[in-house]
């Protein structure tokens, strides 16, 4: 993993915030090019990495290093290879990795034309079966949940008219001409889209929703928990999550009878402030703009069951 082509968001601080030790157990639920995996291990904890995307996963192999166990899985998967209450630390860095995003036959992106793909596991339904087979209702729906596209009924409606789509390129030119599209403009108008149909193609709020709940489980009394999201709707949802854990919820009125059970226990505590990339950092590595950095750690308090309030509005 030496000179990897990929720069951690936010890596200091993560590593702050888990505060490996020597002979500690932590989890990297995202490991991409390994930077964080790296900067664990060099203080002496032992990693175990989950990546669901094949080609993350043989390059991290390529290179034997001590104390680094991959796995291809996803990462709300944990609990398959780590025992509950056993780890010292989680960290996740959530959403598209650079390594996919740069490499144009892999779909994610339309800076570059290639097949329209977007699959982190490289199995399963493409975008382009979405675009190509989906409602138009469907796509219109997708395409304001989780991209904020205001326009998303035009932006459907003008998708289904040009199909069949296979290529990025060819994509990306019917969302522009559907929203109107300037050369002057800083943010192009197919961003959003491009967002969401990788969102719903690989499920990310659902696995994100899983593997904090996973987290939750394997983490041992103490343990940390580090989360880096790149977008809103993410970054609510972790908010959310370590709000509702922590007891930091809002309750009832002081003014009505207290009839709501107080429920479980606060599984999370010490939830720190968002942190964002500084100065610095995003004068070396501009795609930590939108991140941002949300921490916690664990209580002795057992896991919190599904159908508590958190798994109930995921969706």
């Amino acid at each position: 993993m030496t000179g990897a082509p990929h720069v951690p968001v936010l890596l200091d601080e993560v590593v702050a915030a888990l505060a490996p030790a020597p002979g500690e157990t932590m989890v990297d639920a995202t490991f991409g090019a390994g930077g964080y995996a790296r900067a664990l291990l060099a203080r002496g904890a032992r990693v175990i990495a989950f990546d669901r995307d094949p080609d993350a996963i043989a390059a991290g192999r390529a290179t034997e290093i001590d104390g680094l166990t991959l796995i291809e899985r996803e990462f709300s998967a944990m609990e398959s290879a780590v025992e509950a209450t056993s780890v010292d630390g989680v960290t996740m860095d959530i959403g598209v990795s650079s390594m996919q995003l740069d490499q144009a036959e892999r779909g994610f992106s339309f800076q570059g034309d290639g097949p329209l793909d977007m699959r982190m596991t490289q199995d399963g339904p493409t975008a382009a079966d979405f675009v190509n087979e989906a409602d138009e209702g469907d796509i219109a729906d997708v395409l304001y949940r989780y991209g904020d596209e205001p326009k998303s009924r035009r932006v459907a409606r003008a998708i289904v008219a040009a199909r069949p789509l296979t290529r990025t390129g060819e994509l990306a030119t019917v969302i522009r001409r559907a929203l109107g599209h300037r050369a002057h403009d800083k943010k192009d108008p197919a961003t959003r889209a491009f967002q969401a149909i990788r969102i719903h193609v690989n499920r990310e709020l659902d696995e994100l929703a899983d593997g904090l709940a996973a987290a939750e489980r394997v983490l041992k009394p103490g343990g940390r928990l580090a989360v880096v999201t790149f977008h809103s709707l993410e970054d609510r949802m972790v908010k959310r999550f370590l709000r509702d854990r922590s007891g930091a919820a809002p309750s009832g009125s002081r003014h009505l009878p207290n009839t709501i059970d107080a429920g479980p226990a606060p599984s999370f505590e010490g939830v720190g402030k968002a942190v964002r990339a500084s100065e610095v950092e995003l004068a070396r590595n501009p795609r930590a703009r939108s991140a941002t950095l949300r921490t916690a750690r664990r209580t002795d308090a057992a896991a919190w069951t599904m159908g508590n309030a958190f798994e109930e509005r995921k969706a």
